[in-house]
């Protein structure tokens, strides 16, 4: 049996070996990403990542700390914490608690696709960024080139690590919309579900879910924004990213 001592030489303990496999796995199944991914990612051989997932080796510090950074997650949950970076670089606890480092592979510029409210046969596509605010020290969002512009909105990121989700929220005066979508599949794109508010006539307004997709704007070659019709040249392609939220599933929607 290894102690900890082992780590003086790089290398893990069995019982921390086995909980760094056990989250890695975890987030491979989350994520619907191939070990072959992952470890192109990561930078490893296939061969030293899949020896270390099935017990035949010991993972040393280095490949723990390629993985976390390639997967934007802490794999050494027993191990003493790590000191948080230098600076103003680590986000409130009540966002996740997470480091500017583990969490810039999540920013991007994404189009931002939704069902409309108002045409069951359109869908609802805009531009959302999502980038390091230092003044808040946390990921933020903000959207634009809607055709309501009057909603646009800027918020905070959320990415804890236990759910394995991440949480786009805004908070205006008491009055919440919360965003649910999964950690970015190998494409970069996040799917998930949009609980909001459904604007009617005058001052009505109806609580309202509805699938919703984020596309890194580099995965479509002209991207197209604003209510996308049947004959909208993307449309069949915004279409499938909708569907797939719900398809795979991503996310579920319970009938009453």
């Amino acid at each position: 049996m290894q102690t900890p001592d082992k780590l003086n030489d790089g290398q893990l303990s069995d019982e921390q070996s086995r909980e760094v496999a056990e989250t890695i796995r975890e987030e491979i199944a989350r994520r619907r990403i191939s070990r072959q991914a992952l470890a192109e990612q990561a930078k490893l051989s296939l061969s030293t990542l899949e020896k270390a997932l099935g017990g035949r080796r010991p993972f040393t510090l280095a490949t723990t700390v390629r993985l976390e950074q390639a997967l934007g997650v802490s794999l050494r949950k027993s191990m003493v914490a790590p000191t948080p970076a230098a600076g103003n670089d680590v986000a409130p606890d009540s966002l996740g608690s997470y480091s500017h480092r583990a969490v810039t592979w999540i920013e991007d510029v994404y189009i931002t696709l939704r069902p409309s409210f108002g045409d069951k046969d359109a869908i609802f596509a805009y531009r959302t960024e999502i980038v390091w605010e230092p003044k808040v020290s946390a990921l933020v969002f903000r959207e634009g080139e809607r055709t309501d512009a009057a909603y646009e909105h800027t918020g905070e990121v959320a990415v804890p690590h236990q759910s394995g989700f991440i949480y786009l929220v805004i908070n205006k005066h008491g009055q919440h919309r919360v965003i649910t979508v999964s950690r970015p599949t190998v494409a970069g794109e996040m799917y998930g579900i949009i609980s909001s508010l459904r604007a009617g006539p005058g001052s009505q307004l109806t609580p309202i879910a509805a699938p919703i997709a984020y596309v890194p704007i580099g995965n479509v070659p002209e991207p197209t924004l604003g209510r996308i019709a049947p004959g909208n040249v993307n449309y069949a392609l915004y279409r499938s990213h909708l569907r797939r939220t719900v398809e795979e599933p991503f996310a579920l929607f319970l009938p009453g």
